[in-house]
């Protein structure tokens, strides 16, 4: 087993290196944005009229140009890329001229715009902010030098060079997103006093971006924004927490008015739930991502297009699919076949009439979603019942693997080795607690990074237990099993063996484990948290009842039919994993999508209608039945 180990061994460290790469990508795109949007804000303290008024500020927007571009050189090969470095050059060289104000903002904007298009990051925060907290938050680590009020004129501002801001400064605040107070929150900014708060959760972040993006705004003009939000559906209709998060509100201002927008603004900022109210932050996301990519697609940009379709579900749909497969499994297995196949029409190169057909039908897919993901659907009994089932679902697989594993060594009389196989499944719950803390305080998971996991998980697991399943069923028969006890059983059972057994055991209970929690911490933000209590500590009370039972019958079991039946259990499971993994990785886009019609989905068996899914099981069960069938034969010889 010490290829297994090692192989263990390297699925965790292409993870870890997958992960690094991807994380340090999006935070590249995301300095570069902040540094455009720091250039689109504050060139009007540095140029006027052509001339310097301030050689600190005009030097510092040289250099920001500068190192976006320098940032940008080093981002992955892309589509869009090389328009993007035009625009980058385009830009350093209106600073240079000293173009004016409007000229550069402009610029910065759209440089800005088009990078993320090319190069999609999250661009909103996945649950709803909280205000209060933002206010506690702005008072213990940002009143000191920004002041109670906000005028950046707290007892620690004085003889700080540049001064700190003022967020009560209502042009100033015109010009800023709360996206863009978010990315200064989370970096910071060089050669300031304006240190990064990237210790802090993302979700603090965000609820500190809004408290400080509503300090310009009267509280007086919240209440009567909340008069015109209530009394306009069209104004709710159109705006989502993804618009509310990056819209500047000058930008609103001239679709609106400068009142109007003021008046919003204020409300919405401090009230940013009344936005989720009407749209889910996700599907929002999803949605602008695929609008995204029939633009792409029309300019002829196929992998672009693939690329934001890719992102829709992954940064979009895929946060929210657990959750809705709880309020409503069949309009989530529509829509995501509905994405696959989107993702395989626009690999096809099909037309844009095909393209911008399956997009209308999603986007009404996503409207039935919201409704469903309504907070004021989510009852007691819901919540239960989905802690319940997949906590029962995800958990089964892994216990019926450990359970087989635990029993085989038992019926050895190696209990020697047993403690490996626990030290694997309490370390996978161990790992699991830490993912949970994770996801929830520290990092966002993104969806790439989760279906990208739990398709090699289940990969790694197949192929363990490939071998493990002919390998038993070649021992069913009792003389068999004797010979094999006599000769080869102190050599099977080595150190290095019980490792790898520790290996096997952690990866099949951490995929489970992996994919419970993500669910778990989605349904605890939807309310009725003694109901998800309740509906997990059920669903364990059963998967305990369920592996007595088990333990008890495995041990009365004759061996040749315990390893019988064990035999065929794993294969069983062996084709399932195949499956589930091969269509998490067509989800993260490292496999192709080709689809089959009219054919039947059964997750509970990993089944998927696809070429590649359908073919990679019926290619292990080949390979079972060939293993099985040569067993056979070694017997009647």
């Amino acid at each position: 087993m010490t290829i297994r180990a090692l192989a263990f061994c390297f699925l965790l460290s292409l993870q870890l290196i997958s992960g690094v790469a991807v994380r340090a990508d999006t935070d590249s795109v995301l300095t570069i944005w902040r540094l455009l949007d720091y250039v689109a804000v504050d060139y009007r303290e540095a140029v006027r009229d052509g001339e310097v008024i301030n050689a600190d500020e005009y030097a510092e927007m040289v250099e920001f140009a500068s190192t976006a571009k320098g940032k940008l050189d080093a981002l992955p090969s892309s589509g869009e890329k090389g328009a993007l470095l035009k625009q980058a050059a385009d830009l350093q060289a209106a600073i240079e001229r000293k173009a004016a104000p409007e000229v550069v903002a402009t610029l910065s904007r759209s440089f800005a715009a088009d990078l993320v298009k090319a190069y999609p990051v999250p661009l909103a925060p996945t649950v709803v902010p909280e205000f209060q907290r933002g206010k506690a938050l702005y008072a213990e680590h940002c009143a000191s030098c920004h002041g109670v009020s906000g005028n950046g004129k707290g007892p620690a501002s004085e003889g700080l060079n540049p001064p700190p801001i003022a967020f009560t400064d209502k042009e100033r605040a015109g010009e800023r997103s709360i996206f863009a107070l978010y990315q200064v929150i989370g970096q910071g900014i060089d050669g300031t006093s304006m240190a990064s708060f990237a210790h802090l959760p993302s979700q603090d972040r965000w609820a500190l971006a809004f408290y400080v993006g509503s300090l310009a705004y009267p509280t007086e003009d919240a209440a009567r924004g909340e008069q015109l939000w209530k009394a306009d559906p069209g104004l709710r209709s159109r705006t989502t927490l993804a618009s509310l998060v990056g819209d500047r509100p000058v930008t609103l201002a001239a679709t609106l008015g400068e009142d109007t927008a003021n008046r919003l603004t204020a409300y919405l900022r401090r009230n940013p739930d009344a936005v989720v109210q009407t749209s889910n932050a996700s599907l929002a996301l999803a949605r602008s991502r695929l609008s995204e990519a029939v633009l792409a697609y029309e300019k002829g940009n196929r992998a672009a297009a693939t690329d934001l379709a890719l992102s829709a579900y992954l940064d979009g749909f895929e946060p929210v699919e657990k959750l809705l497969a709880v309020h409503d499994g069949a309009l989530m297995r529509r829509i995501e076949a509905a994405m696959g196949e989107l993702r395989s029409t626009l690999q096809r190169g099909e037309a844009v009439e095909d393209i911008r057909s399956q997009v209308r039908v999603l986007d009404g897919l996503f409207s039935d979603a919201e409704a469903a993901l309504d907070p004021r659907q989510a009852t007691a009994a819901s919540s239960f019942f989905g802690a319940f089932t997949v906590l029962l679902r995800e958990a089964l697989e892994a216990m019926l693997i450990v359970i087989v594993m635990l029993t085989l060594l038992r019926k050895t009389d190696r209990r020697d080795a047993e403690p490996y196989l626990h030290f694997g499944w309490i370390s996978a719950l161990a790992a699991g607690a830490l993912t949970w803390v994770a996801a929830t305080y520290l990092i966002a998971i993104s969806g790439a990074h989760r279906e990208v996991t739990e398709g090699l998980g289940s990969l790694f697991a197949a192929v363990i237990l490939l071998w493990v399943g002919i390998w038993m069923h070649g021992k069913s028969q009792a003389d068999t099993w004797q010979r094999y006890i006599r000769d080869k059983l102190g050599h099977a059972l080595s150190r290095q063996s019980a490792w790898g057994l520790f290996g096997l055991t952690f990866i099949v209970v951490y995929r489970e484990v992996f994919e419970t929690i993500l669910f778990y911490a989605a349904i605890w933000n939807g309310g009725n948290s003694s109901a998800v209590i309740a509906g997990a500590a059920a669903a364990v009370a059963v998967l305990i009842v369920i592996a007595w039972a088990l333990l008890r019958f495995g041990r009365t079991l004759p061996v040749g039919k315990f390893f019988a039946y064990s035999s065929a259990l794993l294969a069983v499971l062996c084709v399932v994993l195949v499956g589930k993994g091969v269509a998490a990785l067509q989800e993260a886009g490292w496999l192709p999508v080709t689809p089959v019609a009219a054919f039947i989905r059964l997750e509970v068996v990993g089944l998927y209608p696809t070429v590649q899914g359908i073919s990679a099981q019926v290619a292990t069960a080949a390979i079972l039945l060939i293993g099985f069938w040569r067993n056979e034969r070694r017997r009647v010889a």
